[in-house]
């Protein structure tokens, strides 16, 4: 089934969370990894960055998602933030050895159906946040991970000092892997912007 293109980036609260939802959604998807965003200043302020120009909150339906949705409010702007919810089901998730202190599902147990639902209803009320058309040429901008690898930020001894400096320029933290600076330039930048700031780096180094 085809997913839905979204034009702003998704947080969830951890990697589990991350996949289910990357299965259903064409759009960047940022994790907080849970609680840790309460004391990791640079993932922070990635989110913060991120979300310019809005992103949609989904966390669990327990109380612990209530507070890391409360806590982001105080991150992002209030009025760019679109809140989504799945369904509150009792049960565990598989790879877990016992449910959550609620006994409910959290992002990742509720299944692709129910965050499609999820999506479609907020689209449909938010138009604006879908990428129109087919969507080939939005994704022929985007920039990729051959890119990246052509440009020295990954696979090099050099990869991660490169990637700081890139990631100084857009205004993110330092020390992001190339998967996270990757998908946070593609929801801030365009190729053209990327390649400007790559072009203006390799300059500098001469």
């Amino acid at each position: 089934m085809e997913k839905i293109a979204l034009r702003v980036p998704v947080i969830v609260e951890g990697k589990y969370d991350k996949i289910a939802v990357g299965s259903v959604v064409d759009a960047p998807v940022i994790t907080t990894e849970g609680f840790g965003v309460f004391r990791d200043g640079d993932r922070r302020k990635l989110i913060k960055r991120i979300s310019e120009a809005g992103a949609v909150v989904l966390c669990d339906s327990d109380a612990a998602g209530g507070v890391i949705r409360s806590f982001l409010n105080g991150v992002i702007d209030k009025d760019k933030i679109y809140p989504l919810y799945v369904p509150r089901v009792k049960g565990k998730e598989r790879r877990k050895a016992a449910p959550s202190k609620e006994g409910v599902l959290g992002v990742e147990g509720v299944g692709a159906d129910a965050i499609r639902d999820a999506f479609s209803a907020l689209v449909r009320k938010n138009p604006h946040l879908l990428r129109r058309g087919d969507g080939t040429s939005a994704r022929e901008e985007q920039v990729t991970k051959a890119d990246f690898y052509e440009d020295g930020l990954s696979g090099g001894e050099r990869s991660s000092e490169l990637r700081d400096e890139l990631a100084k320029r857009f205004g993110f933290p330092p020390g992001m892997t190339a998967g996270a600076l990757l998908s946070a330039i593609n929801v801030i930048a365009t190729r053209s912007e990327y390649r400007d700031a790559v072009d203006g780096i390799k300059g500098e180094k001469g």
